[in-house]
């Protein structure tokens, strides 16, 4: 499934009476997942990313919590609230991305579509701006 823009992707829900299952597989994520990390414990007013990728793309989930991602393109820009686990957020590479916001105890799990690769970074937006706007 080859996007091009962020979007907003539903995540399957098993409901049960014992607590819902939420479920990302090959069909669900837009990508096949490469690396898996999430960011806790983010201490008040701190932000997040700042930065965009090359080839990397990204799937964001607030599995806890709640938090803003700033998203920004050649003709895209937008800001996204992360509320519910059964939503995430499709970034593709090419787009810078800043989370900020974050509430108390949340949770952000990160699907990669690609390994840790440091020369995949794009951390100047000012490098980011001369290359993809």
């Amino acid at each position: 499934m080859p996007l091009s823009c962020p979007q907003v992707i539903s995540i399957p829900v098993v409901h049960d009476t014992r607590g819902n299952l939420c479920v990302v597989e090959k069909k669900t994520a837009p990508f096949a997942i490469k690396r898996i990390f999430y960011l806790c414990d983010i201490p008040g007013g701190s932000k997040r990313g700042g930065h965009a990728h090359k080839k990397l793309k990204q799937f964001i989930i607030a599995v806890n919590g709640s938090f803003e991602v700033s998203v920004q393109g050649k003709d895209f820009k937008k800001t996204y609230i992360l509320n519910r686990s059964n939503f995430g957020l499709y970034v593709p590479s090419k787009h810078w991305c800043q989370l900020k916001n974050f509430s108390s105890g949340a949770v952000c799990l990160v699907l990669a579509s690609e390994h840790y690769n440091e020369n995949d970074y794009i951390r100047s937006f000012k490098d980011f701006k001369k290359a993809y706007l």
